[in-house]
Parts: structure tokens; C-alpha cells; sequence
């Protein structure tokens, strides 16, 4: 029967498949009979017979398979008919919805050959830690605070994001850079002894005269004092005494002296005579050999008197020669064994002391250095690598005076230099089936989890999982875990900091003066009064000075509130709105329109925000306030972080602002603008001596055909943001015009202002923004750009946004279950 039962199956499971495989071939719509009608009908009047704009031919396929040798072209018509640019208006040229889906079909399983099934995960990036992932991984790895700003320069950006491994070069500079600091990182870090010495430290305020109530931190050089500390010592031993104090002088000399005596349980142990001196450390140096039991510390000061026939100093008021106990550290007992470990021993070290045996140390090392290396190369290490880091300690400690800690030190400053632990490495997946994907191991799926949520190394949770093979089965939980966790906020630091730009908004130079319409009127202030120069203590100044020189305090008050206290609130508003939405779980859709923001005193005032009383809001903490019903301010649009790093230095500009939505809200970019095109500015010669609105050379500027196409697209987007000035205030008027923000976009939705075009984009490009966001993070989490194999993890992802409203959780979790996140090629594929 079994027998019989496996024959079945060898013939059947090859008939089904082929069977499936042939279904899902069915599904997938022919290029003759499906797709060319829809393009002769709406494509090839500006791209088919005989015409070529944009340099776009498409009738120039005869075959399905003629198309599919160009996926590149139908990747660009793609992403224009789902931005609904292509093809333009008027309406009736619009595909239909039928249209649509079968040209979308076609070109992902036609000329894409997508698999629905087996979906290609891409090509994986070997990417070096960026200076951010470098720092925090340090940290984390070697328990201290680590900057590396301090060392290492920022790091290129590809496709937006400085974690794309394309984009993260590697030079012998920057590898000298790395040595370096590995080895002071470990030198920072490792101890390189088992023990160290019992310490107590003592402060100058410790030491008291009890019947004068004077201290040892501050004593006069012409008052007799005498001031003491008792200390308790634990245990018998030899025990040494550093001494540190500090010798004053004013800044006029007093040739005063004084004399202080040093004095251990009432025997002198040292005499000196001060006098005048600047700030002077003396230290010294006593060794006592003590009982357990108390012991008495205690300084002896006396004035000096002048000699008789001395030039004795006049009296003067106040002290000018002074003496201070600045510290007084009792270090022992010396020889003892045991008692105290260096700072963070423990993490290093598991045994309270190395074995003594030659061959029992060397396993000790092999078991130190393998734990160590496993979680800084994120992931097993080999027993090759472990001997190669045993021979490195072994090699210093069997030399004189050397601990076996510095020689395990020692290893660990090749770790850390080692491309391993610089480099998010993983293994090539061997084509040891048929299959041409498979998933990354639990230790590589853990560190792709933390560099995508923490940007660090994975915590103690995420390898005990991976070590168990348990991971993936609790991905979920993990996930939900991680971003509760504070180091979550590396992930609304980086991506949003790069997706929305607010990295950018400290650094961004806008004049406040010149865009409130003050800088002429500030420098015509400026050049008066330096011409005048400073007035006499006693002038009196006439009414016009006095109001001129008031004039000038207030706009200098002006230009100083849009200083960096106001610019950090800004960028904290943008990513407190993430922050919200992501621990809520709420929409995304909130990033476009929504009726709350985060504010404190200073970005509340800027935008004239009241509390719910309509009284000011106070405190520099920033905190979530309701917006009215006709506020402007809700979503990114709305903030001041986006409008200000999208502006010119003295004055808005639409082109920037229709860009930034084109590219990090929509999912549409123009393309670059093609050599030749004339200057804005060039374009207000056609206005002669009057001024135009920005508006107005726009529109001129588009009247050229080489400018149009791209300014359609972002014009009317960055004109309707133009109520808000270069600092992101509310306007009504520009240089005493009314500003126009009305709109159509070039799908057709027409707008008021920019009320209406959040609406808009809410309600109507849904899809497009969600479609955007997911390729922003997907890039963000691989670390390399998005091609057209891509495209159906992306719509599987949308996919789950659109039936959930956009909750932030389903975004994360499509991703990490995405075919790029937990995938890989085999090696044999390209």
C-alpha cells in the first residue's frame, strides 16, 4: 500500500504543479490581445505611431516578449498610470479601472516575470554600520556611552537614507579610523585586571573644624585652623594616601605665608610653607601600614609672621592667600586577593579570577573570546576565528607584568577592527535544492529586526531566540516588544529624520529679518549707529535716537526667536506625531490631515496656537494639543520643520515645497531638470519694472514646453503651501498682494488652499502615499534601493494598509514579513 501511495504522489505532484502553474499563466494578462488595445487607446497618440515625447516609444514592441526585454521602460510607465499622471487629462483619456488593473498585471507577472508565488527577495547589500548604527552598536556591545561623531564623518546617503550599503564607502583612511578607535574603545571599556584596589575618596568639605566651623575646602592663610577627618579601614594591610590640594592667590599679590602640616593618627608626616600662588595643584604621596579599626586624617594650618624688620604687608579687607583640600584618596590594602573587580568586569569576564594552569586559562580565553565575538559579530563564530583571537591574548599575557585581561583586550581590539563586526555580513546561501530563495538564518533575521528598529546590534531577547530557533515563529511579539522599547526612538530618529527631512531643520539657514520684510530696514539701523559709534555714558539722546535705538533691540529680539531652541521644537513636532501614531497603532493617514499636533511654549507662539481656554501655552516640554476645525497645521504639510527646509535663506519657494511632496508623500518625482532650462528669475524680465508673485513667474516659467511638464506636476503642490512664509508662519499677503493657493493638480483634483489639498490627498491619493511610505521604509530597512522585482511586495503591502486604514503596525509588519526582509538568493543567481 505504501508502495502504491508514493507511486501516486511521484505522478501526481508533478501534474499538479504543472496544472498551477499553468492557472497562474492564465491569470497573467497577454501583451497582443490585452495590453496593446489599452495602449493604442490612450498611449500612443504622444507615444506610438510616429510619436515620441518624452523619448517614450511604445508601439515599438511587435510581441510580449520584445516587451519584456525592456522591464526598465515599463517600470517608468507603471508608476505614472498608478500616479495617475499618465495618461494626462481630459478625463475621458482615463484608463478605467479594468484598464488599469490589466496593464498593472501585465507588466509585473508579463514583463516583470514576478512570481507571485515565490516572490524574488533581491539582491542583499553587504552594508558597513553607518556612523549611527557604529555608535550604538559600541555602546550596547561594550556598555559604555559612546559618540562616534567625535571621530567618524557623516555618511553618504543613497536613495535617500545613509544606511543603503551602496552608499556606505570604505577607504584605509577610514579603516585607520576604525583601528583607532577600536583600540580606545577597549582601553575605555575592558579592564586589564582582575582586581583593584579598595579606594576611598575624601573631599576638602569632608575635613571640619568643629569649634571654628570651618572647612577644609576653603581656608585662609592668616587664620590658624585645624581640620580633620576619621576613616574606617576594614582590614589590616599597607595602605596608601594621595593627597591633592589647591594653593590661591588673588589677582593682586599678598606676600603672606602660612605653614601646613600633614598628620596621620597624630604622628607628622610632612610640613610645607605656602604663600601666593595662582590656582597651584600640589599632590603627594604617603604609605601607612594600619590595623582595621579608625584612623585620623588631619591638616594644620599657621600663619607666618613676618621677621622683624620685614617689610610687613599692609592690612587689606577679604582673603586674598588662601588654602583648599581639593581630594584625599586612601587606597588599600595593597597584596590583598579578592575583594573588587574593575568597573564592568562582569560583562566580560564570567569567572572571579583566570585559572592559574596554562591550558585551563587558554580554555577560560576560548570561552571569554567566543562569547564576546558571537555578539559582536552578530551571529556563531567559528573555531578557527576563536584559536586566531586565543593566540592574539595568549601572546601578550605570557609576557612579564602582562594580566591575562590585557591580553584579552588585546583580541577584542581585533574584533573590533575586524570587517565582521564593521560589516552586517551574511552567509551565502548555497543552491543546495531547487529552490532559487530562502530565509535568512534566525541570527541574521535578529540584527536585520534591530538595525531596522533600534539601529543597533540585537539585544540578549533576540539571540536567545535566534540561538533557539525560535524566532521567527515569534516575530510578531518581537516586533510589538521592540517598539515599545526607548530604543525604538533611533528608528523614528533615522528614518523619519531622513524620510521628513528633520534631520535638516537645526542646520537650515533661513533669515528671519529678510523674510519678515525687516533686513533693509534693520541694516539702515546698523550702519546708522555704527557710523555714530558708541554714545558717551552721560549723552543724553534725543526722542529720535531713542525710539531708532528701541527699533533696532526689537527686530535684533526677533531675528533671535527663530534661534535653535524654536528649530529643535520644530523637528520634535514631526517626529512626536510618528511617535504617536506608531504607539497608538492609529492611521498614517494623520501625517496628511489630522487634528492635533505637538507643541510647546516657543512653536506654540510661533504659530499662534492657544490652549483650549484660549490662554498661551507654558513649559518647554512639548505636549499634544486639539487643533480647530479650520486649522491649517495638521499633518506634515502643516509643519514648520517641512516648510522650513523646503524654503530659500530670505524666501519661500513652491518648487522645493511640490518636489518634497512629489517625492516623499506622493511617490512621484519629476525628473532632474534637463540642461538649459532658464533661471526662475529669468522669467521676471517679461513683468518689467513690476514685481511679480511667485505665482506669476511660475506661471511664466511653465509657458516654456521644456519646463512645463515637470512644473504641472509641482507647482500647484508648493503654491498651495505659500500662506505659510520661509519660517513656517500663517500669511495672508505677500509685499501687500493676498496670496492665491488655489490649485489643480495634474490628476485633476482641484483645491482652495492648502485645507482642501490635505483633504485631498487623504481622502483621494490614499493609496499613493501608502505606496510611498512603504517604499521609503523598505529601503530603509534592506538598505538598498527598490527595483522592479519589488513591485509586488510593495502592492502586498499597500494591500494590507488599505484594508486596515493605515495603521502604523500593519506597515511594520508587512515589511518584516516581506519576501526582502526575511529572504535570500541562493548563490546561484545573480
Amino acid at each position: 500500500m505504501n508502495v502504491l501511495v508514493r507511486r501516486l504522489f511521484l505522478v501526481v505532484l508533478p501534474l499538479a504543479l504543472r496544472l498551477t502553474s499553468n492557472a497562474i499563466a492564465e491569470d497573467i494578462p497577454d501583451f497582443e490581445t490585452d495590453v496593446v488595445p489599452i495602449l493604442k487607446s490612450h498611449c500612443y497618440k504622444c507615444h506610438g505611431d510616429g510619436a515620441s515625447e518624452g523619448n517614450l516609444v511604445l508601439d515599438q514592441f511587435a510581441t510580449g516578449a520584445m516587451a519584456q526585454r525592456k522591464p526598465e521602460i515599463w517600470w517608468n510607465v507603471l508608476k505614472n498610470v498608478r500616479a495617475g499622471v499618465m495618461p494626462p487629462p481630459p478625463d475621458e483619456a482615463r484608463l478605467t479601472s479594468d484598464e488599469l488593473k490589466t496593464l498593472i498585471g501585465w507588466i509585473k507577472f508579463g514583463a516583470f516575470s514576478i512570481d507571485a508565488e515565490e516572490v524574488d527577495p533581491g539582491k542583499s547589500s553587504v552594508r558597513r554600520l553607518n556612523r549611527t548604527e557604529y555608535g550604538n552598536t559600541v555602546s550596547d556591545l561594550m556598555g559604555i556611552s559612546y559618540d562616534a561623531t567625535l571621530l567618524f564623518p557623516p555618511d553618504d546617503s543613497g536613495f535617500g537614507f545613509d544606511n543603503v550599503g551602496d552608499a556606505l564607502t570604505f577607504s584605509p583612511l577610514l579603516m585607520e579610523k576604525y583601528l583607532r578607535a577600536a583600540q580606545s574603545i577597549v582601553a575605555q571599556a575592558v579592564p586589564r585586571n582582575t582586581w583593584v584596589l579598595a579606594s576611598q575618596k575624601l573631599s576638602g568639605s569632608d575635613f571640619v573644624d568643629e569649634t571654628k566651623s570651618l572647612k577644609g575646602d576653603n581656608l585662609s592663610g592668616k587664620v590658624p585652623a585645624i581640620v580633620s577627618k576619621t576613616i574606617r579601614i576594614e582590614k589590616d594591610g599597607r595602605y596608601t594616601i594621595r593627597n591633592q590640594v589647591q594653593l590661591h592667590g588673588s589677582f593682586e599679590f599678598d606676600p603672606a605665608r602660612y605653614e601646613v602640616t600633614f598628620k596621620v593618627d597624630g604622628h607628622e608626616r610632612s610640613r610645607s610653607e605656602y604663600g601666593w600662588d595662582e590656582e597651584k595643584i600640589v599632590k603627594s604621596e604617603f604609605n601607612e601600614e594600619w590595623a582595621a579599626g579608625e584612623h585620623v586624617l588631619m591638616f594644620e594650618l599657621n600663619p607666618i609672621k613676618p621677621k622683624e624688620g620685614d617689610d610687613a604687608p599692609k592690612p587689606k579687607d577679604g582673603q586674598f592667600v588662601t588654602f583648599s583640600i581639593d581630594s584625599i584618596r586612601v587606597e588599600g590594602p595593597h597584596d590583598a586577593v579578592g575583594g573588587k573587580h574593575p568597573p564592568g568586569y562582569e560583562r566580560f569576564f564570567t569567572r572571579d579570577s583566570p585559572p592559574v594552569d596554562p591550558a585551563e586559562r587558554r580554555a577560560y580565553a576560548v570561552e571569554v573570546l567566543q562569547r564576546f565575538a558571537t555578539r559582536a559579530f552578530r551571529g556563531p563564530v567559528n573555531a578557527t576565528t576563536v584559536e586566531r583571537l586565543v593566540s592574539i591574548g595568549e601572546g601578550a599575557w605570557q609576557h612579564p607584568d602582562v594580566t591575562f585581561e590585557a591580553g584579552i583586550s588585546d583580541a577584542m581590539v581585533a574584533v573590533l577592527a575586524s570587517p565582521r563586526f564593521l560589516f552586517r555580513m551574511e552567509e551565502s546561501a548555497q543552491n543546495e535544492s531547487s529552490q532559487s530563495f530562502v530565509n535568512v538564518s534566525e541570527y541574521e533575521l535578529a540584527s536585520r529586526l534591530s538595525y531596522f528598529l533600534w539601529s543597533t546590534m540585537p539585544d540578549d531577547t533576540l539571540f536567545d531566540l535566534a540561538e533557539k530557533k525560535q524566532l521567527r515563529s515569534e516575530l510578531s511579539s518581537q516586533v510589538a516588544r521592540m517598539l515599545k522599547d526607548e530604543r525604538s526612538k533611533e528608528f523614528l530618529n533615522n528614518f523619519v529624520g531622513q524620510w521628513l527631512r528633520t534631520r535638516d531643520v537645526v542646520q537650515t539657514n533661513v533669515d528671519a529679518l529678510a523674510v519678515l520684510g525687516f533686513q533693509e530696514e534693520y541694516d539702515e539701523l546698523r550702519a546708522t549707529f555704527r557710523r555714530r559709534g558708541r554714545p558717551a555714558p552721560n549723552e543724553k539722546l534725543s526722542p529720535e535716537d531713542e525710539k531708532a535705538r528701541a527699533r533696532y533691540r526689537e527686530l535684533r529680539e526677533l531675528s533671535d526667536k527663530f534661534g535653535d531652541d524654536l528649530k529643535r521644537a520644530m523637528w520634535r513636532e514631526t517626529e512626536l506625531c510618528v511617535e504617536h501614531i506608531a504607539k497608538e497603532n492609529l492611521s498614517l493617514l494623520d501625517l496628511l490631515d489630522s487634528r492635533y499636533t505637538f507643541v510647546n511654549d516657543v512653536l506654540a507662539k510661533h504659530y499662534g496656537i492657544t490652549d483650549s481656554g484660549g490662554g498661551e501655552i507654558s513649559g518647554k516640554e512639548m505636549r499634544r494639543v486639539e487643533l480647530p476645525e479650520d486649522s491649517p497645521r495638521g499633518g506634515v504639510l502643516g509643519h514648520a520643520s517641512m516648510l522650513l527646509v523646503t524654503s530659500n535663506p530670505t524666501r519661500t519657494s513652491p518648487v522645493k515645497r511640490g518636489l518634497f511632496v512629489l517625492e516623499n508623500l506622493l511617490g512621484t518625482p519629476s525628473p532632474p531638470a534637463p540642461p538649459g532650462v532658464p533661471d526662475l528669475d529669468e522669467s521676471a524680465k517679461k513683468f518689467g519694472e513690476r514685481e511679480p508673485t511667485l505665482r506669476e513667474l511660475l506661471a511664466a516659467h511653465r509657458e516654456s514646453a521644456l519646463c512645463a511638464s515637470c512644473h504641472s506636476r509641482m507647482d500647484p503642490l508648493g503654491l498651495a503651501l505659500e500662506n505659510f512664509s520661509a519660517l513656517g508662519t500663517w500669511r495672508t499677503d505677500e509685499k501687500g498682494q493676498p496670496i492665491d493657493a488655489s490649485g489643480q493638480l495634474i490628476s485633476g483634483e482641484s483645491f482652495k488652499d492648502v485645507r482642501d489639498l490635505k483633504k485631498i490627498l487623504r481622502n483621494n491619493r490614499a493609496s499613493d502615499f501608502y505606496r510611498c511610505l512603504t517604499q521609503k521604509m523598505l529601503i530603509f530597512a534592506v538598505g538598498r534601493g527598490l527595483e522592479y522585482s519589488d513591485e509586488h511586495t510593495v502592492d502586498l503591502i499597500v494591500a494590507r494598509l488599505e484594508k486596515s486604514d493605515g495603521k502604523f503596525n500593519e506597515l511594520i509588519e508587512g515589511i518584516v514579513n516581506s519576501a526582502p526582509f526575511q529572504k535570500r538568493r541562493v548563490a546561484s543567481q545573480p
